[in-house]
């Protein structure tokens, strides 16, 4: 089988605060679930010192960007209140910025509400909205207004139900229509920095993933970063009769798959795993 030299292909740069981040090669976001219920990691980081422990691990380990969620968005998760995201992340951003200065932030959420504040008050980098603004109407003039990099995911319907039978005429081809919409209304409000999630194990059946794994570099088409979240998912531990806990080596496997194939930014559990995959990858084509 032969692959695509895509991940020498990538030219792109992303301007967070001022500090541009180069994607001319393939970088990691460090997922921080500071939630009681993410399907893998809920509840495991409920205080500072845990907190500021795990974002010195995967700094130390190569992670490029540090993802906040103060909710989660596991299939099935109901939403919570503005107040108590806020509750939840205000704690954690104060400690971060004052510990890590230098450490570009993600704030994953979909509230405009929240990426106003943390963008105003903290002077957080990038939001990561896994409805590209579907569940919040005001969410693009905001990022508008905001100027910040925006990454938009796609999702069928809201974490509550998105995993009702979800249903595509061509997964692919679905996908890429709805980012074409998304991009040109950003594009049209003056969003510079833009990228894109296809949203593996949001609204999608197990083969529906696999299948935009496999064409993952139709993606490519929008001359855009694309970021692919596959860490310890559903589609993967489904398939063995296993647990979240034991999908690593399947990740690392989709890890690959996904680098060949175009991806620039890897969302992730595991920093040094992730890291010793890009790395494999790289020493490939730059031998």
């Amino acid at each position: 089988m032969e692959y695509k030299n895509t991940i020498l292909e990538n030219d792109f740069t992303i301007n967070c605060n001022g500090k541009l981040l180069d994607l001319s090669k393939p970088i990691i976001m460090g997922i921080l679930n500071i939630t009681p219920d993410s399907f893998y990691d809920g509840g495991k980081y409920e205080n500072e010192l845990k907190i500021i422990q795990q974002v010195e691990k995967m700094i130390e380990e190569g992670a490029d960007i540090i993802d906040i969620g103060a909710l989660s968005s596991r299939p099935g998760a109901k939403g919570i209140s503005p107040k108590e995201e806020i509750k939840r992340l205000k704690p954690a951003l104060l400690k971060i910025k004052k510990e890590f200065k230098e450490i570009i932030i993600s704030i994953d959420t979909y509230s405009s509400e929240i990426a106003k504040m943390v963008v105003n008050e903290f002077g957080v980098d990038i939001i990561n909205d896994i409805s590209a603004g579907n569940l919040d109407k005001k969410m693009f003039k905001t990022i508008a207004d905001l100027q910040v990099p925006y990454i938009i995911m796609h999702m069928q319907g809201n974490p509550l139900i998105m995993q009702n039978d979800p249903y595509y005429k061509n997964v692919v081809q679905d996908i890429v229509r709805y980012f074409t919409r998304k991009v040109r209304k950003l594009r049209d409000l003056g969003v510079n920095d833009i990228i894109i999630d296809p949203g593996l194990g949001f609204g999608k059946k197990i083969e529906h993933n696999y299948q935009l794994l496999k064409h993952l570099d139709n993606f490519k088409i929008f001359k855009l970063p694309l970021l692919v979240g596959i860490s310890r998912k559903s589609f993967i531990y489904k398939l063995f009769n296993i647990s979240s806990q034991e999908a690593l080596n399947g990740t690392t496997v989709l890890h690959t798959l996904a680098l060949l194939n175009g991806a620039n930014i890897l969302r992730v559990h595991d920093v040094k795993e992730a890291n010793e995959t890009i790395k494999i990858v790289n020493m490939i084509y730059t031998s």
